[in-house]
């Protein structure tokens, strides 16, 4: 791929929002996102970034944001510039093709749609996780692990939540899902002691 096909290919794409730097930058701008096209010194690798959120807002979930760059991410990548979480490609020039070009923007929208929800979703199974793991420990069942939680709540252990706002009755019914959808994969025999 050239310069030029990237040019037409960005302004077919995104139009008016696509602002060419010849040789080496372009730039699209919409109210949704930025993208940035950008090759290198040597004009051999293509390098495509697009942020995301500002640092601050993931820092709960840096281990997630690796653990998607090691398994999730096929060959886009998270990475960490001027205090801000990128969506980031980067690929030979040479031998780019435009399907694969479409398919990089393509996912790196994605990335930027979803922005810090399956981090924080990662986080929570993560979590609830653990507390299968203490539960099944101790010997409990889930129905037991169930009680325990919905009297923590009845007794403002975990917040302070009206039982008649409806809340309360969401925040249990969330729990029971999670609870019983992750408890028969957590098995405590292979359970690792140490982290």
């Amino acid at each position: 791929m050239a310069p030029d096909d990237l040019t037409h290919l960005l302004q077919t794409r995104f139009g008016e929002s696509c602002q060419a730097s010849p040789p080496d930058a372009w730039q699209v701008d919409t109210p949704d996102f930025r993208l940035l096209v950008l090759l290198s010194a040597d004009g051999n690798w293509l390098r495509l970034l697009m942020p995301i959120v500002p640092i601050q807002e993931v820092q709960p979930f840096l281990n997630q944001i690796l653990a998607a760059n090691f398994d999730q991410t096929q060959e886009a990548r998270y990475a960490f510039h001027q205090s801000v979480l990128w969506a980031v490609f980067q690929h030979d020039l040479a031998s780019l093709g435009r399907p694969h070009f479409e398919a990089a923007i393509d996912q790196l929208l994605t990335m930027k749609q979803q922005g810090v929800e399956p981090f924080f979703n990662r986080l929570i199974e993560d979590q609830v996780r653990q507390i299968i793991t203490a539960a099944k420990l101790q010997g409990q069942s889930l129905e037991a692990t169930m009680q325990t939680l919905d009297r923590f709540y009845a007794e403002g252990m975990m917040g302070d939540m009206k039982a008649n706002d409806g809340y309360q009755q969401n925040a249990l019914t969330a729990w029971r899902y999670q609870l019983e959808r992750l408890w028969p994969e957590v098995d405590v025999s292979t359970e690792e002691t140490t982290e």
